[in-house]
């Protein structure tokens, strides 16, 4: 661009006059001619969130849990929360292997806190299932002070959620939004009891949508920037409409504190379980049989693909929904009904909210060629997560193993069979000294075929009576003793 030799001039003589270059000088005039339009200018300012707070607090309450922790919990030592808990270490941290306790060994006491919100007038709240699980006593304590025993009507390991019922009326409720409304960058706000510190009100942006966390396939989280801390978990996260768009549920932490990485479930998928949770107390999920892996650049290459793209089909269980449609070891899925699989994390969530026995189009890649592949869905397996009364005994009065089971896969069952002990709560099993990872042979001398069959072994056990139970742990095989509390009733 050329300029009058005036301002030339003058730009020169202004460089000179302060040291400066003459190219500084050049640019002031060549703005002034270029007669352009200012940028877009966005003025940021923060909401008050004040009235928003009034208008929600009355629904949010705390939740005080007492109860005792199994004996590898107690064993975990050197001052390590455990992870489960609601504690300052973050659920990321899931999975650590510690130091089991001795056979024997009797469970610590614990308390833990979380939050909740009401979602009817009669009394049902949501929570985060970690915050209630293995609880004896659950008190939750309502905005004006009043307190209430709550028990648990249903919950679900996979997304977390635990729905809770408290004996009065005529109580506040939430509103709740759609998370498919969010935009990354909107304000939103949390209410909650960081640290005990009831009806503590914290705000941030949405950093984030669809964010995929270690061993949580089927929940794509919202990643926030609010401060989040041990006791906010199960509280509601809300728009600047005041409406429930999240369940905040974990941190991700080094220090114990919050770091600007808080992650919540979307109200979509949370209200989805809540009301499967009330109608039926359990949940269901439309199974596919695949195991997918990330298309990263190379892979793309190696496959054809101008970019990476789609989830990659990496093992195809036998007699699942997916060997029955046709899919392959190898195929890229790219479309799930119509909606496009961008990243392998997209996929679980879809199918996972997908009623079992749902038809759907697949549309994948094979050989460089897009193809559509129809499936059934399945339903996902209980043996993935079958729970022998987690947190009260049986109406029946039967005694409990509190144990967290699995059948074995098709074919990797051995010659002596069993069930595989996935967690350990207080109860018969903990006090006999059974611990994770190990394999339940016999009980009471009848060998366990699966994991119905252990739950009728429970309910024969003969009261205030003690029965041999035959495990396999490592590459040996001992028995333990189970005693049976009188009555069939747990103590504590």
């Amino acid at each position: 661009m050329k300029f009058p030799s005036k301002i030339k001039k003058l730009a020169v003589a202004v460089a000179l006059a302060t040291g400066g270059a003459a190219l500084v000088a050049y640019t002031l005039p060549a703005a002034l001619a270029l007669d352009a339009a200012p940028p877009a200018r966005v003025e940021m300012t923060v909401p008050d969130f004040s009235a928003l707070v009034e208008q929600n607090a009355a629904a949010v309450v705390n939740i005080d849990v007492t109860g005792k922790s199994s004996p590898t919990i107690a064993g975990r030592g050197r001052g390590m929360p455990d992870p489960d808990d609601d504690s300052p270490t973050p659920p990321l941290f899931k999975g650590f292997p510690m130091p089991p306790m001795p056979p024997g060994s009797q469970g610590m006491p614990t308390q833990g806190m979380g939050s909740g919100f009401i979602i009817s007038t009669d009394g049902y709240i949501v929570t985060n299932r970690h915050v209630v699980d293995s609880a004896d006593k659950i008190t939750v304590r309502l905005n004006d002070k009043r307190e209430f025993p709550a028990k648990v009507i249903g919950s679900d390991p996979q997304s977390d959620i635990a729905l809770l019922k408290i004996d009065t009326g005529g109580l506040p409720t939430v509103t709740v939004g759609n998370t498919d409304n969010l935009k990354v960058g909107q304000w939103v706000f949390a209410i909650g009891a960081p640290f005990g510190l009831e009806r503590t009100a914290t705000k941030g942006i949405v950093s984030a949508l669809g964010r995929s966390l270690p061993n949580d396939t089927y929940i794509p989280f919202i990643q926030t920037d609010v401060p989040i801390n041990p006791g906010n978990s199960g509280g509601p996260l809300f728009d600047l409409s005041g409406r429930v768009v999240g369940i905040n549920s974990q941190i991700f932490s080094r220090s114990g504190g919050y770091m600007g990485l808080s992650f919540a479930i979307p109200v979509n998928v949370a209200m989805d379980v809540v009301a499967q949770l009330k109608t039926d107390g359990h949940v269901t999920r439309g199974w596919l049989g695949i195991s997918l892996q990330e298309v990263t650049q190379d892979l793309a290459r190696s496959f054809g693909l101008e970019q990476p793209r789609g989830a990659l089909v990496a093992e195809v269980t036998g007699n699942s929904p997916a060997e029955k449609a046709g899919l392959k070891v190898g195929d890229i899925i790219t479309a799930y009904d119509g909606r496009p699989i961008n990243d392998s994390a997209d996929l679980p969530p879809l199918v996972g909210t997908t009623k079992p026995g749902a038809n759907k189009d697949l549309t994948v890649i094979r050989d460089g060629k897009t193809r559509d592949i129809a499936v059934k869905l399945g339903q996902l397996p209980d043996q993935d997560q079958t729970e022998l009364t987690l947190s009260n005994p049986p109406d029946d009065g039967a005694p409990r193993l509190n144990v967290l089971v699995a059948d074995f896969p098709d074919g990797e069952r051995g010659r002596d069979g069993g069930v595989r002990v996935q967690q350990v709560g207080p109860g018969m099993a903990a006090e006999a000294g059974v611990q994770p990872g190990d394999i339940l042979l016999s009980l009471n001398n009848q060998k366990i075929e699966d994991v119905a069959h252990l739950r009728q072994l429970v309910k024969t056990l003969p009261p205030g009576q003690r029965v041999p139970l035959l495990i396999k742990r490592d590459v040996g095989s001992l028995y333990l003793t189970l005693k049976v509390p009188a009555g069939g009733k747990q103590p504590g």
